[in-house]
């Protein structure tokens, strides 16, 4: 399956990128940590309001109809504030500079008066309800590639709680991460690729960090998507956090837009412009079925609802490039409603659903050859609102692709999440006051402004010794200020590269959090190594350990029994797998050195460097053959 063509589909991408700040929380004085200790729990429903104009949000109004209970675990990074207890406090004035920073940096225009918003959210992310943003900057831009790309707009929020687990109708979240500030840069829809948009990215996320003054780690920075094409809709995918998924959830965006709008033309073709369904119940038709899904629906007391979706045959399942068509959408939709999801006749006989039990629903449904069939099982009133979720959900298939809001999944596709909001959502923040903006303020900032990526990267090659390519993955990588701390600690340049470069992206491949690392931790395990207090092949041992086991360096130390050995005690080791490996060496020669630096390297353990390691070892086999 080959890569489609994005320019001819008229492709454009939008990007809003948020970065957390490490300046404190953007409307209290706690600081802007997160923790697993929890001090109280508190409960709370949320339920939409109106705006100015006396309107509701489509996206808060389809939020409010799941009837979700929230539970909030309070930790000691967090206070009344958060728990919307207690009035928001004046805004984080080095929150706004830091905002207004970047703003000069891709040469935004600021507003002369900072007003917060409130925006509606009651997914329960925010214990009020809503999320408090503000307008910093208007029409910027940034050059990439030899291409402008605008900044329509940079804002200043504060970020959400965190979402911890669901159960049924009750969802947890901890509101240590909720209040801290988040700077949203958007761009325009001008991104014409899935790779542009990546490379847009990377150089946004560059600026941020090159601030000095944003945190790291997991979660630290997230993107969402705005991606249509010709024909299509603007659709939001929301929170994407892998930037080298990036582009794979644009592509199969792409995909899935691309084949929305041939099923709405095929539906067209097949003279298909509206659609009333008759739903029927069919628990008695199925009473007896095997399927285990059905089975546990009618025994809990529920029913089974069915409905015949004229002219859809063959358009819910996977296209012939394998592109999920309408069969998840809808699914999507119905499990809003708090079903499991749908069965429907492009996917039947299965799910222990027999032919039989098919041919006997479609008689009931009145279903021809061209018309498929689609069951929701569950609670009589979740099945209720499950199939009219998904019978208005096929009206739109209709039409075309819907605007709507999108989650992101871990293996590239996403999945339905909420319409998109609107303007409704909106309405002013009256406990907070204005900030000023003034040109004595600005003119303050623009006297402070960091140095760029790529004057980092030139300093870091001219100075430091670095290549080119060593230089670019700091700064893309964001340790370049790490980079400088470990140098002016007398670690020599190449080794600290090394491990900011090598090792920690060899820690995360291994599955290990290394937001839990900082460069004091990294300083204390380089300097020992620079010591000669064990070899560079121990360093990702410690760190590993460090993660992992939460111990010191001495403690990681003792528990991976680490120390350096002597020259004759790495003899010793050598000449042993030689003496035992010898009919290897005899066939081999030259090419048995990689197979048996192996084995040294496992026994020894990181007490001794590789390349000491690997002279001795070739001395050793070209003496065999003497």
């Amino acid at each position: 399956m080959g890569s489609p063509d994005y320019r001819s589909l008229g492709l454009k991408v939008g990007l809003e990128i948020h970065q957390q700040l490490s300046t404190g929380k953007l409307f209290c004085s706690c600081p802007c940590d997160l923790s697993e200790q929890v001090v109280r729990r508190f409960m709370r429903l949320l339920r939409p309001s109106q705006s100015e104009m006396g309107e509701i949000d489509r996206a808060a109004l389809e939020e409010a109809q799941k009837n979700l209970r929230f539970i909030y675990e309070s930790t000691p990074f967090d206070c009344l504030v958060e728990a919307d207890e207690e009035p928001p406090h004046p805004v984080s004035g080095e929150a706004v500079r830091t905002t207004l920073m970047i703003s000069k940096m891709l040469g935004a225009h600021p507003v002369d008066e900072i007003q917060f918003m409130r925006k509606i959210v009651i997914d329960g992310s925010n214990t009020g309800g809503f999320q408090r943003t503000g307008l910093i900057a208007t029409d910027g831009s940034l050059a990439a590639d030899g291409k402008k790309i605008s900044i329509s707009t940079i804002c200043l929020e504060e970020d959400a709680a965190r979402r911890i687990k669901e159960e049924g109708r009750e969802v947890v979240f901890r509101i240590d991460r909720l209040g801290i500030p988040l700077i949203e840069i958007a761009t325009g829809p001008e991104i014409e690729t899935p790779e542009e948009a990546k490379r847009i990215a990377e150089r946004l996320g560059s600026l941020l960090r090159a601030t000095r003054r944003v945190r790291r780690g997991i979660g630290s920075i997230r993107e969402d998507l705005n991606v249509s094409i010709s024909g299509g809709a603007r659709v939001e995918i929301k929170g994407v956090q892998e930037l080298y998924l990036l582009p794979l959830y644009i592509d199969n965006e792409v995909r899935r837009q691309s084949a929305l709008i041939e099923v709405s033309r095929e539906l067209s073709k097949r003279g298909i412009s509206e659609l009333k369904p008759k739903k029927i119940d069919l628990s008695k038709e199925l009473a007896k079925t095997k399927s285990k899904v059905l089975m546990k629906s009618l025994g809990d007391g529920g029913r089974i609802l069915g409905i015949r979706l004229p002219g859809f045959a063959g358009l819910l399942g996977p296209d012939s490039d394998g592109t999920r068509r309408l069969g998840p959408e809808l699914a999507a939709h119905a499990r809003v409603s708090g079903v499991g999801g749908i069965f429907h006749s492009d996917e039947l006989p299965a799910y222990g659903i027999t032919e039989v039990e098919v041919d006997r629903v479609r008689k009931e449904l009145g279903a021809g050859k061209m018309d498929c069939i689609v069951l929701v099982a569950g609670s009589n009133e979740n099945t209720e609102a499950a199939i009219e979720r998904v019978i208005a959900r096929a009206r739109q298939a209709i039409k075309g692709v819907p605007e709507e809001t999108r989650d992101p999944m871990p293996d590239g596709i996403t999945t339905y999440s909420r319409p998109l909001p609107g303007r409704e959502r909106m309405y002013p923040e009256t406990d907070i006051p204005p900030f000023t903006v003034t040109q004595d303020l600005m003119e303050e900032i623009g006297n402070q402004l960091p140095e760029y990526p790529e004057e980092t990267a030139r300093r870091f090659i001219e100075e430091r010794g670095l290549s080119g390519e060593q230089a670019d993955a700091l700064v893309k990588s964001g340790f370049d200020r790490d980079f400088d701390e470990l140098v002016e600690a007398e670690i020599p340049p190449k080794t600290a590269a090394r491990t900011l470069i090598n090792t920690i992206a060899e820690l995360e491949k291994d599955g290990l959090d290394t937001s839990r690392l900082n460069s004091e931790m990294i300083k204390a395990v380089l300097r020992r190594q620079t010591s000669g207090d064990f070899a560079m092949e121990a360093v990702p041992m410690l760190l590993g350990r460090m993660i992992e086991q939460g111990e010191t360096l001495e403690q990681a130390l003792n528990s991976l029994d680490i120390s350096s050995v002597s020259d004759s005690e790495i003899e010793r080791v050598v000449e042993s797998i030689v003496r035992e490996k010898r009919d290897l060496i005899l066939e081999r020669r030259e090419r048995s050195i990689a197979p048996l630096m192996g084995l040294i390297m496992s026994e020894l353990r990181g007490k001794a460097d590789g390349k000491k390691i690997n002279s001795i070892l070739t001395a050793k086999i070209k003496s065999v053959f003497e």
